[in-house]
């Protein structure tokens, strides 16, 4: 009788972990976060210009974007590079593409501009294309409805070396910027 109370008791506690966890993964993936407490959405992120001059050979290959609890994210994946990658991203009151200068139009309540440096095409031969971005058109296989901050995605060029975005979001927020391995993480709050 003793072993099996030891055991259930063993079992209930193994339970309780295994629940813990399994709500702090989810946290980091999205949907199992959203009883994350007001006060641990508070960030200490500005809406100021961030910069990194770094710049890296390989070039970019996706943009995808997530919704989480306090922020929306989108993310530049450079794969294969192991060195830093340098980026300019602030907020513009029109976005104009980098080479031509011609306005591109981006829904939303502010525009923040990314820009990447890496390039969306092989540098050994910018005739064939990496990433499938389109002047003026909407990031390919990047829906944003339903976000809480993203409004609209615009492709701007890949000109010189750089990939150029347009972010639509629905006010102007604060944002941060950094690197997780190849990827470049854009994340912008859902309140000031």
């Amino acid at each position: 009788m003793r072993k099996i109370g030891t055991t259930a008791a063993v079992l209930v506690t193994a339970g309780a972990w295994l629940a813990g966890t399994a709500g702090i993964a989810g946290a980091a993936t999205g949907p199992a976060d959203q009883a994350v407490s007001a006060t641990a959405c508070q960030a200490s992120w500005n809406s100021n210009t961030k910069s990194a001059e770094d710049a890296t050979t390989k070039s970019l290959r996706n943009v995808t974007t997530g919704k989480h609890t306090c922020y929306d994210r989108m993310v530049f994946d450079v794969r294969g590079t192991t060195s830093k990658i340098g980026y300019h991203v602030g907020y513009v009151t029109k976005f104009r593409q980098n080479g031509t200068g011609d306005e591109i139009r981006v829904k939303g309540g502010a525009i923040l501009e990314i820009v990447v440096n890496s390039p969306s095409y092989n540098p050994s031969n910018p005739a064939q294309k990496t990433y499938a971005g389109e002047p003026g058109k909407s990031l390919p296989g990047v829906d944003v409805t339903g976000y809480k901050t993203f409004r609209d995605t615009k492709f701007g060029t890949s000109f010189e070396g750089q990939t150029q975005v347009g972010l639509g979001l629905r006010a102007k927020l604060p944002f941060r910027v950094q690197q997780s391995g190849d990827k470049l993480i854009v994340d912008v709050a859902h309140a000031k």
